[in-house]
């Protein structure tokens, strides 16, 4: 015998783009790949082939264009609240519904010394990311983000006094490149409802701004004696600046830049202070995570 121990369903990669034209002449724009997934009394279309509480992954879509007309995009925290909570008011069966939105990156040109009001460049790949969970009589959850954050710096890192055993061939050092692609996350203390939301709606593009700088500027300024420090410097930071956060979590894969022994040619030095010349590496590459919350909260190690 077997059962259907869980299930849902939804429409990715709904692509959106609003813009907003300001009273000023100055327009505004966002781009978005939304993702919506659906939880409740559904069951029976697994086993039972019968769809009558299946709404269409299609009207899933045609609901995030409409919402996206009807309501505010920015911040995508919000909009993401709207679209779940919008689900669960719209359908009965549903209980749970899950909203993820990914903003693509549009930076304002400037064009003669000022900002064009309506011409923007994509000056870097990093996303802005929101994940939104509407649970019926469970309020609302989000988690703010950021990844593709890509980062180096060419000093100003080292590494030593780890582990070594038979197995360790990995040399100390006291000055390497660091390079990683942060992947950043903060999880807000959940929410009763949309209205709550709403009240706290000021504090999310500031956080936003601020964990990206904070992250940028110690990721910059300190002389790193691991990625693991580095990024628990950062999750403090944030935890202290943005008081409603509960706890912050960092994935950063270590992009590593090897010496090129270049002594073959003719003696040529290339390596220790010499090293001018590095080979980018694409894998394998080390992978460092954590998760920095307020104290007093259950540590998972």
């Amino acid at each position: 015998m077997s059962t259907l121990s869980y299930a849902r369903y939804g429409k990715d990669n709904v692509r959106v783009y609003k813009v907003t034209r300001n009273d000023d002449g100055t327009q505004d724009v966002c781009e978005m790949t939304v993702c919506t997934l659906l939880e409740g009394d559904i069951a029976e279309s697994w086993t039972k082939s019968d769809n009558k509480n299946i709404v269409a992954t299609d009207t899933q879509k045609q609901t995030v264009y409409v919402m996206a007309k009807l309501h505010p995009v920015n911040p995508p925290e919000l909009f993401a609240s709207i679209l779940g909570d919008h689900f669960l008011n719209q359908y009965s069966h549903i209980h749970v519904a899950h909203v993820t939105v990914t903003v693509h990156k549009w930076t304002r040109m400037e064009v003669d010394g000022k900002p064009h009001p309506h011409s923007f460049l994509r000056d870097g790949e990093e996303k802005r990311v929101v994940e939104a969970v509407a649970g019926r009589g469970q309020g609302i959850t989000i988690k703010s983000g950021v990844k593709g954050l890509l980062v180096l710096k060419s000093t100003g890192s080292q590494f030593w006094g780890f582990h070594r055993d038979e197995y360790t061939r990995l040399p100390e050092v006291w000055d390497r490149i660091l390079s990683t692609e942060v992947e950043a996350q903060w999880n807000w203390r959940p929410f009763h409802d949309l209205d709550e939301v709403k009240k706290e709606v000021a504090a999310f593009n500031p956080a936003w701004d601020e964990a990206k700088k904070i992250t940028l500027e110690t990721f910059a300024k300190e002389n790193s004696p691991s990625v693991q420090n580095t990024m628990y410097l950062m999750a403090e930071q944030i935890l202290a600046a943005v008081p409603r956060v509960d706890n912050v979590e960092y994935s950063l894969p270590n992009k590593h830049y090897f010496e090129v022994d270049l002594s073959w040619f003719n003696g040529l030095k290339n390596t220790g202070k010499d090293a001018e010349v590095y080979a980018p590496q694409s894998d394998p590459n080390g992978l460092i995570q954590c998760t920095v919350a307020r104290k007093g909260a259950s540590p998972k190690l």
